[in-house]
């Protein structure tokens, strides 16, 4: 581990294991991620969505001996595994918690860690414990200095993954075939109409709340999403990112982070 490697543990993700000799061609039906050919020890990144293609779960897959283990929002892992229940139907699969912890790395990836899959800059990430030398807070502010959202709190049930920039980030295989939702979030992607999407801003002073609107002038450019001090996510119309924008009267500034090139 190199001195300034920081490794924190991450108490708002839980693990859901799904084994079973139908554990990958079962997931694979449902997620944006190719699963089938996913390694043990490997790590992607994708998501559960729901048949019309709005955004349910944000998922870190992780290739294991006897099937997969999903890396989800802590408050989320119930609702996922009920979810995988109504599929489950005749699949020789088994659904059910695990408890290991889940910890990541930065700014490198440590010694027993994986490179993050959306971005390089992210670090690394971990199953178990590692030794933790800083806070998940710090992780945040990492995370947020990096300008990627994170869906667990950046999303609302009418969010697509595309405006949360699952395809840049690489969270979805859009040669790998059908999965739920896949018929809207391919034609949004082959069509271009993406009007959309999560940007950081920056500005002075604590983070606004939840929902308070982006202006540009005085039309609607967006909403804030989760943020601190000088920074933040905001869901913004691409259209309209240009020019001075406010939030509650204070001056902010949307940029596109270098991972943001190609979107």
């Amino acid at each position: 581990m190199l001195m300034t490697d920081r490794i924190a543990r991450l108490d708002s993700r839980a693990l859901v294991k799904v084994s079973g000799p139908d554990a990958k061609p079962f997931l694979h039906s449902l997620l944006t991620q190719d699963v089938e050919t996913l390694e043990p020890g490997a790590l992607r990144f994708g998501a559960m969505l729901s048949p019309p293609g709005r955004l349910l779960f944000d998922l870190f897959l992780w290739g294991d001996e006897h099937g997969v283990v999903l890396d989800v929002a802590a408050d989320r892992r119930d609702a996922l595994i009920q979810r995988l229940s109504i599929y489950r139907l005749r699949a020789k699969v088994e659904v059910a918690a695990d408890k290991r912890p889940v910890s990541v790395s930065w700014p490198g990836v440590a010694g027993g860690f994986t490179a993050d899959p959306r971005t390089a800059g992210l670090g690394g990430r971990a199953i178990g414990e590692h030794g933790a030398n800083a806070s998940e807070d710090d992780w945040q502010a990492h995370r947020l200095a990096v300008g990627v959202p994170d869906p667990a709190r950046d999303v609302d049930d009418g969010t697509y993954p595309i405006e949360a920039n699952f395809d840049l980030l690489n969270g979805i295989d859009f040669a790998k075939g059908c999965f739920v939702g896949q018929e809207t979030t391919s034609r949004m992607k082959r069509r271009g109409a993406i009007k959309k999407r999560m940007l950081p801003i920056v500005f002075e002073g604590p983070a606004p709340a939840p929902g308070t609107e982006v202006l540009n002038g005085e039309l609607r450019a967006g909403e804030v999403m989760t943020g601190r001090d000088g920074g933040a996510v905001a869901l913004l119309r691409l259209d309209r990112i240009d020019g001075e924008l406010t939030v509650d009267g204070r001056a902010v500034t949307a940029r596109r982070p270098e991972w943001m090139a190609d979107g």
